[in-house]
C-alpha cells in the first residue's frame, strides 16, 4: 500500500516550498522591470529636459503596464522569408535563459533558490548560451539588418566576456569560493570595490557591452540597422526580446553589488545600518548600479564598431589580465589567500 503521507513529506512539500521560492521570485523580477523599465525611461527624459512618461496613471506609473497590454493584443506578424520556427523559438530561448540566471542570486543570507556551490559557473554558463537566442532571431528573420545585427552582437559579447571572466576572476582570488553567498560573506570587512576598484570600473563597463546598452548598442544602432536583430519583430516576440535584454541588464546590477558592493551587507555593521532589512540593501544597491546604466545610456555617444572591438581587445583584456597576475602575485606573496 502505498503511503501517501510519506511520499508527499519527502518529495511534495519540498517541490511545492521550491516552485513557491520559483515563483515569488519571477513575479519579483518581473514587476521591477516593469517600473525599471519606467525610471530609465524617466532619467531619460530628464536628463533631456522632457517630462517622459506621466499619462497612464499616477506619474505615469502604470505606463510600462499599458505597453504590455499593447504588445498583447497586437497582431503576431511573422515575414513569409522567415524560418518561422526559429523565428518565433529564438525569443523564448532568450527570456528562458535571462529568467534561469536568477536561481542562484542571493538577495538576502539564505534568500536564494539554488545555493551551489559553482554558482560563478552556472552565472558563466547561462550568459554564454544567451547569445544564441539573439543569433537565432537575427538568422531567421531573413534579412539584412537582423543578420548584421546578430553577427555584430555575437562577435561583441565573445569579445566582452574574455574580459569580464578575468575581472570576475579577481573577485573569486579574493573570495576564494565560487558560491554567489560565500562571495558576498568574504566582504563582512572590506567590499572588494575598494581593493579592487579598477576591476569594479572595468566590470562596469563591460556590463554595458554585454547588455547591449549604450554606448555599445551596436547591435540594435538606430540610425544604422533600424532595431538590428528585432527589426522584424512585433508584438508577444518583440516584448519577450525586450524582457530578456532588460533581464540581464538588471541581472548584471545584481552581479555588480554581489561581486563588488558586498550583496547583501550594509555599509557599517553598526546601528541604525543593521536595523535595515538585508534585502534592502540589496535591492538599494541594485538600483545605484541601474541609474548608472541609464546615466550613461542619456549622455555618452555611441562607439564606432571598429571602436568597440579595439577597446575590448587592446584595452579590457590587458588590463584585466594583468590585474589578475597582480592580485595572485599578493595573495600569494603575503600569504594573504584565503
Amino acid at each position: 500500500m502505498v503511503d501517501w503521507a510519506s511520499l508527499w513529506t519527502i518529495y511534495g512539500w519540498p517541490l511545492t516550498v521550491m516552485v513557491g521560492q520559483i515563483m515569488l521570485v519571477l513575479m519579483s523580477v518581473l514587476i521591477s522591470i516593469a517600473f525599471l523599465l519606467l525610471a530609465d525611461r524617466k532619467i531619460w527624459a530628464a536628463v533631456m529636459l522632457r517630462r517622459g512618461p506621466n499619462v497612464v496613471g499616477p506619474f505615469g506609473l502604470l505606463q510600462s503596464f499599458a505597453d504590455f497590454g499593447k504588445f498583447i493584443l497586437k497582431e503576431i506578424i511573422i515575414p513569409d522569408a522567415a524560418n518561422k520556427g526559429v523565428f518565433l523559438l529564438a525569443p523564448v530561448v532568450t527570456v528562458v535563459l535571462a529568467f534561469i540566471a536568477w536561481a542562484v542570486i542571493p538577495f538576502a543570507d539564505g534568500w536564494v533558490i539554488s545555493d551551489i556551490n559553482v554558482g560563478m559557473l552556472y552565472i558563466f554558463a547561462i550568459s554564454s548560451l544567451g547569445v544564441y537566442g539573439i543569433i537565432m532571431a537575427g538568422w531567421a528573420s531573413n534579412s539584412k539588418y537582423p543578420f548584421l545585427g546578430a553577427l555584430r552582437s555575437a562577435a561583441q559579447m565573445v569579445s566582452y566576456e574574455v574580459s569580464i571572466g578575468f575581472v570576475i576572476v579577481t573577485v573569486l582570488l579574493l573570495a576564494g569560493s565560487l558560491n554567489l553567498s560565500d562571495i558576498v560573506r568574504a566582504q563582512k570587512t572590506v567590499w572588494f570595490f575598494i581593493p579592487l576598484f579598477p576591476m569594479f570600473v572595468i566590470f562596469l563597463i563591460l556590463a554595458l557591452a554585454e547588455t547591449n546598452r549604450p554606448p555599445f548598442d551596436l547591435a540594435e544602432a538606430e540610425s544604422e540597422l533600424v532595431a538590428g536583430y528585432m527589426t522584424e519583430y512585433s508584438s508577444v516576440p518583440y516584448l519577450l526580446l525586450m524582457l530578456g535584454e532588460y533581464l540581464n541588464i538588471v541581472l548584471m546590477c545584481a552581479m555588480a553589488t554581489i561581486l563588488f558592493l558586498g550583496g547583501w551587507l550594509p555599509p557599517f555593521d553598526v546601528a541604525p545600518f543593521t536595523w535595515v532589512p538585508e534585502v534592502i540593501w540589496f535591492v538599494l544597491k541594485m538600483l545605484l548600479i541601474f541609474f548608472y546604466f541609464a546615466m550613461v545610456k542619456a549622455f555618452v555617444p555611441r562607439y564606432r564598431y571598429d571602436q568597440l572591438m579595439r577597446l575590448g581587445w587592446k584595452v579590457f583584456l590587458p588590463i584585466s589580465l594583468a590585474w589578475v597576475v597582480l592580485t595572485a602575485g599578493v595573495l600569494v606573496t603575503f600569504d594573504l589567500a584565503p
